[in-house]
């Protein structure tokens, strides 16, 4: 198993990043025909969980024998979940709710491999500064946060807007990378093979 390949099912730079340059590993990269539309989830958990089971399964058909990841992330705060922002507008309204205060970040990983199916999600929570209206809105601006949940990015401009966060760091980033460890050891991918599967 040094050699696992491993699919993601996932458009998201971030998370190509985290598995490919990051760790190391051989990756494809497939994009999933799946909505990411969390309307009518009420629960942040079920949102991720549902989506990233989404992402995955529509992938491994494909992929016979090979590990499938799929993943998704959302933030939730004052009992609703917020999704990507569509315009910067909509961004600005997100960053104004955000601002100076502390928020979870809820983030689905799926792992199929033939007909298995396992899923799991991380919780962090961030808590950003307290910033003007201008200042938010001159992020908003960057067009940095458009593609990303709570319209922003922890690892890029957008760490000047975290005051702290609170438990993994790169599942606000789109990826909890020890969770998602060991879920492929739970699926027969020893954790000492993982650090040997290289390009």
């Amino acid at each position: 198993m040094n050699n696992a390949k491993i699919v993601l099912a996932s458009n998201s730079p971030r998370r190509r990043a985290l598995l490919a340059d990051l760790l190391g590993w051989d990756v494809s990269f497939v994009t999933p025909d799946v909505q990411e539309d969390v309307n009518g989830f009420r629960d942040p958990e079920d949102a991720v969980r549902h989506l990233s089971a989404q992402k995955a399964m529509s992938v491994a058909s494909l992929h016979g024998d090979l590990f499938v990841i799929g993943a998704d992330t959302v933030v939730y705060i004052n009992g609703h979940i917020l999704g990507k922002p569509s315009s910067v507008e909509q961004a600005y309204e997100m960053l104004l709710e955000l601002n100076g205060k502390t928020h979870e970040v809820y983030t689905g990983v799926a792992v199929a491999r033939g007909n298995t199916l396992k899923t799991d999600h991380e919780v962090t929570r961030v808590t950003f500064r307290d910033m003007s209206p201008k200042a938010l809105l001159a992020y908003a601006e960057t067009g940095e946060g458009l593609d990303k949940a709570g319209a922003y990015g922890v690892q890029g401009k957008g760490a000047l807007l975290v005051e702290r966060v609170d438990g993994c760091f790169y599942n606000v980033v789109g990826l909890p990378l020890a969770k998602l460890s060991k879920m492929l050891q739970d699926m027969g991918w020893p954790l000492e093979d993982q650090w040997r599967c290289v390009r």
